[in-house]
Order: C-alpha cells, then structure tokens, then sequence
C-alpha cells in the first residue's frame, strides 16, 4: 500500500515542475531560427539556379532553330531562284512569274527569324529577277509589222494646216543623266506614265493586270492605279499623289520628293526619298535607305472591285507591318531612326477623292 501511494504522489507531480527552467530554453530559439532560415536560403539559391540553367538551355536551343531555319531558307531560296533564272532563259515567263511570286512569298514569311544582311540579300535577288522578268517581256513582245504608209498629199493652196492632236503622256526613255532605278530594266517602261506635269492619270484592271508598271519623272500629277499590278517602280516623281491597288510582288520608289504614296504590296523599298507620306499595306517590313523625313500610316484606299483584285494578288489583308520600318542608314537599336515617322491619327487622311 505504501508503495503505491508513493507512486501515486510520484503520478500527482504537477507538469509545470517538469519543465526546464526559461533561462535554459531561451537561448536555444535564435540558433534554432537560424537553422531553418539557412536551408531557405539554400533552396532559394538551388532555385534561381536552376531557372538560369534553364533560361540558358532555352536560349540555346532557340539559336539551334534559328540557324536551322536560316539554312533551309538559303537552300531553298537558291533552288527557287535558280529555277526561275531557268525559266527565263527559256522564254517561259508566265511560269518565271509564277515562281518568282513565290519566291518573294518565301522571303516575306522568313524575315522574322533572318539576319538583316541575309533579308537585304534576298530583296536584292529578287528585285534583280523582277528586272529580268521585265526586260525579257519587252524583249519577246511581238513587233509591230511593216506596212508601207501613203505618202502625204500636200495641202490644196489657201487651206489652212490641220492642228496636231495633243499627245497623252506615255511612256518615255528616261532623261539624259538619270540611269533606271534599282531593279528596273534600261528603255521605256511598259506600263505606265512618264514626263507628264499637272495631269490627272489613271490606269484600270485590264491594264494592270500582273503588269510591271513604271511612274517616272512626273510633276504635280495625281495616278490612280485601279487594279493589281505585279510590280510598280515609282521613279524621280515631284509633288505627285499615286494611289494604287495591290501590288503582288514589289514595290521601288525611288528618288522622289514632296509626294503622297498610297501602296498596297509584300515589299516596299524606299531609296533617296525626301519629305512624302506613305499610307502602306505591306506583308513584310518596309525599307527606307538614304530617305528623310518619310512618314507612315496604314493603307485606306480604296474603290469597287479591291477586294477582287487583292484576292488575285495573294495579299493578306489581315497582315500589316505599315509600322515597322527598317532604316539601313540607322545602325542603333536603342534609339529610334530620326529619318522617319509615323503620322499622327488625327492627321492621316480619310478621304480620297
């Protein structure tokens, strides 16, 4: 009995007695803290570790299909290009026009992931090709056949000499001193307009057809262009307004001053252009080299029968880089080209007629 009351007393000791006193407790909850920050600190670093090695690897990885992807392009756009020059060489043109335009499209859909210098190449070839294209259909249009001419009767005494009627401009060789632009072939363009002042030109669907069309040395003249054209070169042009339908392929304005460009196309080149406006649909990004004071706004024209002849074209309607613009005189890439701008909305024009 004894021995089970002292047990029962040894039960009946109250918890607080049990416990270690403070003084021993409290010094050990800062090294205890300490212990389970430092594996924090550790797993974080393990962390941010990890996700640099990944960053690298994705990196990697993203340069590894760039370059696949810029070698297939240059194989397959050296094999479509030869194919067209073959194509040419063998009078085949509507076959080298049709594969050409595939050509462009191949160039236009690859800027994204191409170097600046492989995307300037490419436009050069294919401009040249356009060049070629042109000059061999001038080359193989069919002559005009002889036919003798009757000769002039002399006028009767005391009449009076009939007045000559006033030419329409057409198309002209180029003045003395001015060479044909970048990718335009030597000799009178044609389809187009050239040496006009103060007129108002206008060409139509079945003009312009997948027709390489050349506006050069015009003054204060306004063209429309009502239809699709497979490339248009406008060319040494003072205070003109050209408003123009989808261009399949190209277009080159060269030379030019004090103008408004309305263009719809893949490609737009811009060269040694000053003080013009340009409203643009256009698939790839645009260029500019030796220009100033070029401004830029989304295309707007338009006229019954576009939307056919954009679907004739190839033209996606639903893609437009009328924004982006490469300036090959700017090689900074942390401040904007001062040689061009994009033009305010309130500014831009609605109304074209």
């Amino acid at each position: 009995m004894e021995a089970g009351g002292e047990a029962a007393a040894a039960v009946a000791v109250p918890a607080e007695e049990l416990r270690a006193p403070a003084a021993f407790v409290a010094p050990l909850q800062p090294e205890m803290a300490a212990a389970a920050v430092l594996p924090e600190r550790l797993q974080r670093r393990e962390a941010e570790r990890q996700q640099g090695v990944e960053r690298q690897r994705q990196k990697k990885e993203a340069q590894v299909v760039k370059e696949e992807r810029s070698e297939f392009f240059v194989a397959a756009f050296a094999r479509e290009r030869e194919a067209v020059e073959a194509l040419l060489a063998a009078g085949l043109l509507e076959e080298a026009a049709a594969r050409l335009q595939g050509l462009q499209k191949l160039l236009t859909e690859s800027v994204r992931f191409l170097a600046p210098y492989e995307v300037r190449q490419g436009q050069e070839a294919v401009a040249r090709l356009q060049g070629d294209l042109a000059a061999r259909r001038q080359q193989l249009q069919p002559k005009k056949k002889f036919a003798f001419r009757a000769l002039k009767k002399e006028a009767a005494p005391g009449s009076e000499p009939r007045p000559a009627e006033p030419a329409r401009p057409a198309a002209a060789a180029p003045a003395p001193g001015h060479g044909p632009a970048e990718g335009e072939p030597g000799g009178p363009p044609l389809c187009g307009f050239s040496g006009a002042e103060d007129e108002e030109l206008e060409l139509g669907p079945a003009e312009l057809l997948q027709r390489d069309v050349v506006l050069s040395e015009l003054r204060g003249c306004r063209v429309r262009l009502r239809g699709n054209a497979n490339t248009l070169r406008v060319r040494d042009c003072r205070g003109c307004t050209v408003l123009c339908g989808p261009v399949s392929t190209s277009v080159l304005v060269d030379g030019c001053r004090d103008c408004l460009l309305v263009l719809a196309c893949q490609q737009l080149r811009t060269h040694r252009t000053h003080d013009s406006r340009f409203y643009v649909q256009v698939t790839s990004r645009a260029v500019i080299e030796d220009c100033t004071k070029v401004s830029f706004a989304p295309y707007g024209w338009s006229y019954p029968g576009i939307e056919r002849d954009f679907e004739s074209s190839g033209l996606d309607r639903n893609r437009n880089n009328w924004n982006l613009v490469d300036d090959f005189d700017w090689l900074a890439t942390d401040k904007p080209s001062p040689n061009w701008s994009l033009i305010p909305e309130q500014e831009r024009i609605s109304c074209w007629d």
